[in-house]
């Protein structure tokens, strides 16, 4: 039966594809235009197409909460890297069965295609009953002995609870309350159903916006997004890509149970690499689909190009920013190879607590004051700016608070006078500031600096790499390598010189490949280079939020001493390791999803991001660290 092409679009399931399609009629009107390799085409009757993929290529807006008002909000196009953050408001309107959404929502192996819904009855299983407004989180979609069912999970008195719903329950479902905050990429990627709208709330946005703004002033309101589609798929013993609106106005007709396969191309995309096993590699394949200015040499990734897929493994880079004051910064991810030489550039740090962090075994921490304190405790000292210390070591002391001992955490350091040393105790949670003070001149290569010292610090590249043409490190005015972080690449070569191999990241880098052959020459021994990558403002906020989320960051001191009874009521450290200490705010558990886009806090930053809006603003209220055995400090 034949359907327009937008219909089709419409019923398509997206886990049935590739579907390939017959062009039946249409209303021509000079041809019906679709793109391929950047040129317009047109169909004819008869013609063949393969669907491989339906894609959002963008995303319409509308202000919706200026009711009331007697202008209507005109629409308007959301650039697909708008870097704004937003909350996600429930669909009220209801789905009627499993199918229904594992139809049209994404369900996937990450948290982000975890959706969850509730049920306005009880639901009778036959080992479990779910209760009505129970929510469940839908893992993943499974066939067992040819059943299609979706594998979900209910949280109970802390317990999570596994069971399976085939997808032909009947129901109403209703989608949960979300309370994470998701970029507009993850939105497009994974939280818009199929053939639905989404209402979003702007909460904050990830950096300057340098285009045209196009919210009214000071806006953080409701939006609905509507999402644009976009066709892609092969034609009928062509090896070019085609992208297609729904909206062409055609008629097709699903052939996909009588084609013969041998009519179209097989084709990889890096998400098919990815899922491959490592017995499959070595493989020869020809590049159709290349990442616009990728930095490797003598075209080797282009389209057209034949080149070897030697394996995928993990390899490991440095997260680094530019220092700098202004936006943007620039991002990258240096590769261990990397040949350059670097000098030690001068960290900031906004807490005495960062330099606890910070200080190293290897040498004394050596700062200077940019902001003064006045201590409230005659046992701990003050500070003027321009003041000067030398970082020790962390202990506790006992100080005079409200009329009774308590012990606080401090720092101990040796303030430097003229022609002598002070010893001085700061409070760790002063608020100062604090810039070091290098008298390191060594240069370093990068596996030296990550072998020496604590991660975040600051850089600058004294020498340049000379085994790469352009060194785009060179020229910044100054680096911090904030995080060593883990990712998926692929290694190649050009099949004329399989000797000197590349890595290349999968995730960030669209590319197409189409198999022409097995690699038969010995594996050998390969000479393998890496790019310095640099990287969006979008991928490295992502880098950040789920390299991070793995860890919790260390709890912050509380800004004010708690009051306690004297060294009778303390825990000691034997004690400490079997209670558990009471933590502040900012020391409990982040879901680093929850805000993506809070910028790490510099050199002495504590929190992954994504913490920092978590914080409790009013340290006053903080519980207090856990405590070392307690000494007296005597002046």
């Amino acid at each position: 039966m034949a359907l327009s092409l937008e219909d089709f679009v419409r019923s398509l399931d997206l886990r049935t594809l590739p579907r390939v399609l017959e062009i039946q009629s249409g209303i021509y009107f000079e041809g019906s235009i679709y793109e391929m390799s950047g040129n317009e085409c047109c169909f004819a009757t008869g013609e063949v197409i393969k669907i491989t993929g339906l894609k959002i290529k963008k995303i319409i807006a509308e202000i919706c909460d200026n009711i009331g008002s007697s202008e209507s909000p005109r629409p308007f196009e959301l650039p697909m890297d708008f870097p704004g953050l937003f909350k996600i408001v429930a669909d009220k309107t209801p789905y009627l069965t499993m199918e229904e959404i594992t139809r049209t929502t994404q369900i996937g192996p990450s948290r982000l295609g975890h959706p969850c819904f509730y049920h306005q009855k009880d639901v009778k299983l036959e080992n479990l009953t779910i209760k009505q407004g129970e929510q469940i989180m839908l893992n993943s979609v499974e066939d067992i002995n040819g059943e299609l069912v979706v594998n979900c999970i209910i949280e109970r008195n802390h317990q999570d609870h596994s069971f399976t719903l085939p997808v032909t329950q009947e129901g109403e479902f209703y989608e949960c309350e979300d309370d994470h905050i998701y970029t507009l990429k993850e939105i497009v990627e994974w939280k818009i159903p199929k053939n639905r709208t989404r209402t979003v709330k702007l909460t904050d946005f990830v950096n300057k916006w340098d285009s045209t703004n196009p919210f009214p002033k000071d806006f953080y309101g409701a939006l609905v997004l509507k999402p644009i589609y976009e066709i892609q798929g092969l034609m009928k013993f062509q090896k070019n890509i085609v992208r297609i609106l729904p909206s062409l106005d055609v008629e097709v007709k699903d052939i996909t149970d009588s084609c013969d396969a041998s009519w179209f191309l097989q084709l990889l995309s890096a998400k098919d690499l990815l899922e491959m096993t490592g017995k499959e590699f070595p493989i020869v394949v020809e590049v159709i689909e290349a990442p616009k200015g990728n930095q490797l040499p003598r075209n080797i990734l282009q389209p057209g190009k034949i080149i070897v897929i030697h394996q995928k493994y993990q390899a490991s880079r440095i997260l680094a920013s530019e220092i700098r004051s202004n936006f943007p910064r620039r991002h990258f991810l240096i590769p261990s190879s990397y040949k350059g030489k670097f000098k030690r550039r001068p960290r900031e740090f906004p807490t005495a607590y960062d330099l606890e962090l910070a200080q190293s075994k290897k040498e004394s921490l050596h700062v200077v004051t940019t902001k003064a304190f006045q201590s409230p405790h005659e046992e701990l000292s003050s500070v003027s700016v321009g003041d000067q210390f030398l970082v020790h070591h962390s202990e506790t002391a006992e100080v005079l608070c409200e009329g009774r001992k308590t012990v606080v955490n401090i720092l101990a350091c040796k303030k430097i006078l003229r022609k002598s040393y002070e010893a001085a105790w700061l409070p760790l949670y002063l608020e100062g500031g604090f810039v070091e003070v290098i008298h390191d001149k060594k240069q370093y290569q990068i596996a030296e600096l990550l072998k020496q010292f604590r991660l975040p610090f600051n850089v600058k590249v004294s020498v340049r790499d000379l085994s790469i043409e352009e060194d785009i490190l060179a020229v910044t005015p100054g680096l911090q390598l904030e995080e060593d972080i883990t990712d998926s690449y692929l290694l190649i070569s050009d099949v004329t010189n399989p000797e000197e191999c590349w890595e290349i990241p999968i995730s960030r880098w669209n590319m197409t490949f189409q198999p022409v052959g097995n690699f038969s020459r010995g594996t050998g021994s390969h000479t393998i280079r890496a790019l310095v990558e640099e990287i969006s403002e979008e991928q490295y906020y992502m880098m950040r939020r789920y390299e991070s989320s793995v860890s919790q960051p260390p709890p912050l001191p509380p800004k004010h001493p708690p009051v306690k009874e004297n060294k009778s009521t303390l825990l000691t450290v034997s004690e400490e390791s079997a209670a558990d200490p009471p933590t502040s705010p900012k020391s409990h558990p982040v879901d680093t999803a929850k805000n993506p886009a809070s910028q790490p806090a510099g050199p002495g930053s504590r929190a992954p991001v994504g913490c920092q809006n978590d914080l409790v603003k009013d340290k006053s209220k903080c519980g207090a660290l856990p405590l070392r055995a307690p000494i007296s400090v005597q002046k």
